[in-house]
């Protein structure tokens, strides 16, 4: 089990299905369905919800619920309303792309043509020399390291570092309607047979300590864009076990999905399933409530 740590952001995932009113075979079912081994999900959920319930039994008064703050904390303003199915084209900035899906709930578009296959190529270059063993944001402190639920290589570019950097920043802020110095600096992942990144969500959750200090830089995030810079042989796909939805990794598409509110209750947690064959390489850019610095 020591490969697949049960996390508090797991956990408070759990008390909120379980809130929402699902019954534990299912809660079991769907981590199962995002990667997680039987044992861990059992696990998970059993000394989850025995804490909960203590915590909740104690005095009769239960403990401070981050997550249900945030839950009902006011929707933010979202870059990405206007994106729609209906048009069989959108204009971004220097090219045409086509939507391919939209959802409403949660939000997800996905579109085609966002990247020339000689873009790919040039990103994929520019980052090669510069791949380390990825890490993620660690909102318990502020800081990053590694996880075992990541397993991909990567790195950041600096914004607008090159001139297609740039292209395709200014692409997707005309693309989604959010200024373009409110995003942060690519990241670029790649993925070699068997890496994945285990379900999750990309806002900082509001209940860990290092939060604050992650949210001088720009506040909150907001939405993502996954950008795929090659097709892989097998796998790889975007997944959204809350929603059973999956996204394949097509060269020059990207899905785009924003969540208004740091909380479960958006349904944005996804995950890149293994790649079974070939590689896998994506260009990240996340979306900010204000300036990043």
């Amino acid at each position: 089990m020591a490969h697949q740590p049960i996390t508090a952001e797991l956990r408070r995932w759990i008390v909120a299905q379980t809130a929402a009113g699902h019954p534990p075979d299912i809660v079991v079912d769907a981590m199962k369905a995002s990667g997680w081994e039987e044992a861990v999900a059992l696990a998970a959920f059993e000394t989850t919800m025995r804490e909960h319930l203590a915590a909740a039994a104690n005095g009769g008064v239960a403990p401070i619920d981050h997550s249900a703050t945030a839950a009902n904390s006011p929707a933010r303003p979202l870059p990405g309303t206007t994106l729609a199915a209906g048009q069989p084209t959108l204009h971004a900035g220097d090219r045409e792309v086509r939507v391919v899906m939209a959802m409403q709930a949660p939000r997800i578009v996905v579109v085609a043509d966002l990247l020339s296959a000689e873009e790919c190529g040039e990103l994929i270059a520019l980052a090669r020399s510069r791949l380390t063993r990825s890490e993620t944001v660690e909102t318990a402190t502020g800081g990053s390291a590694v996880n075992a639920a990541r397993t991909s290589d990567g790195m950041f570019f600096k914004p607008a570092e090159f001139p297609v950097c740039a292209r395709l920043e200014e692409r997707l802020a005309a693309l989604v309607d959010w200024p373009i110095e409110n995003g942060e600096g690519l990241q670029v992942l790649h993925y070699r047979p068997g890496a994945e990144y285990r379900p999750h969500y990309d806002y900082f959750d509001p209940a860990e300590p290092g939060t604050p200090t992650i949210l001088k830089r720009g506040g909150q995030r907001v939405a993502s864009i996954v950008c795929y810079l090659n097709t892989p042989e097998a796998g790889g796909a975007t997944v959204f076990p809350d929603i059973g939805l999956e996204v394949a990794p097509v060269q020059g598409n990207a899905v785009f999905f924003s969540y208004d509110r740091p909380h479960p209750s958006t349904r944005t947690l996804h995950g890149g399933a293994p790649v079974t064959a070939g590689e896998k390489w994506v260009a990240t850019k996340w979306l900010r409530e204000s300036r990043f610095e």
